[in-house]
């Protein structure tokens, strides 16, 4: 569970997240995790929606990439931006490397504790990850095509202040060659700098080339898209097709804010929509957690 927070930047401090000052992405997923919990819902991870049909009735039979099929009146696509696949930078032999010691991604910072890290990029993550990782690696060197970044000046300057007390390297260049065995590095060769060809020690390497979005089979199930999201009302969050809702990064309408924030107001609006088709002709009470003893009751705070 967790989406992008955790397949991508688990350990990653978020700083926007209303009454949380910090609090790193897999922090708010368990967090999330553990707010859900009292109502019991049933999940279903590692699968993929393979197929979407719309029955007679009016409800939808959902089909799974491991052949399991789920009837629901309502179904809400909350796929972020689709499947992630990270872009393999043209350094030769790469692909021995992967999983072992050449990541996409931080999951554990830990795993990066002690070692010889090269990060390549000029973008967010390659500095964010930068900073963040340099007070445990043994070395870090940070190479970019051109000394021209498009990160956050701020995590730049900081960069280059760090690189002035000589606590990590900044080379200006391409890596043209890796070497070492059995899937672990060694080090890296830097071409194009000032210096001519320069080899580094390297035990972990970074690339941050960016990222290819791919929507999947959610292309093939008649509902409207716009540049690969789903345009949505903002009154129910409701698509093309009647009871198929689209909430986060996912979706699209004017003024759409890819924001955590944003999500949580999408679900709750959706969530009222939604739960008018599960449950026709039912009353639906509007209640705060402070004040009803039912919800209370459900989350353990009431006796």
């Amino acid at each position: 569970p967790g989406g992008q927070c955790a397949e991508l930047y688990p350990e990653k401090p978020i700083y926007d997240i209303p009454g949380w000052p910090l609090i790193t992405a897999q922090g708010l997923v368990d967090k999330l995790m553990e707010q859900i919990h009292p109502f019991k819902p049933e999940f279903t991870f590692n699968r993929m929606v393979s197929s979407l049909e719309k029955l007679d009735d009016g409800s939808f039979r959902v089909a799974t990439d491991e052949g399991e099929l789920f009837e629901a009146k309502v179904v809400v696509i909350a796929a972020g931006g689709g499947s992630f696949q990270p872009k393999r930078p043209p350094i030769p032999g790469i692909e021995a490397y992967e999983g072992k010691s050449v990541f996409y991604s931080v999951r554990r910072m830990e795993e990066f504790r002690g070692h010889d890290l090269v990060i390549v990029g000029g973008g967010d993550s390659a500095l964010d990850w930068t900073l963040n990782l340099q007070p445990i690696a043994k070395s870090v060197t940070l190479v970019h095509r051109r000394p021209e970044f498009r990160a956050a000046p701020d995590s730049v300057n900081k960069m280059y202040a760090l690189q002035e007390m000589k606590q990590l390297k900044f080379l200006v260049g391409q890596v043209s060659g890796l070497a070492g065995a059995d899937g672990q590095l060694s080090s890296a060769t830097i071409k194009g700098g000032p210096d001519g060809d320069v080899e580094v020690p390297c035990t972990r390497m970074l690339p941050f080339f960016g990222l290819t979005m791919k929507l999947g089979p959610i292309a093939e199930w008649g509902l409207n898209l716009n540049e690969n999201l789903i345009p949505v009302d903002t009154e129910k969050f409701q698509t093309s097709i009647p009871g198929i809702f689209a909430v986060g990064d996912i979706n699209w309408y004017p003024g759409k804010l890819k924001l955590i924030l944003s999500g949580f107001h999408e679900v709750a609006l959706m969530a009222q929509a939604a739960k008018r088709i599960v449950s026709p002709g039912e009353r639906i009470v509007f209640q705060y957690t402070t004040s009803s003893t039912s919800l209370q009751k459900k989350l353990g705070v009431h006796d």
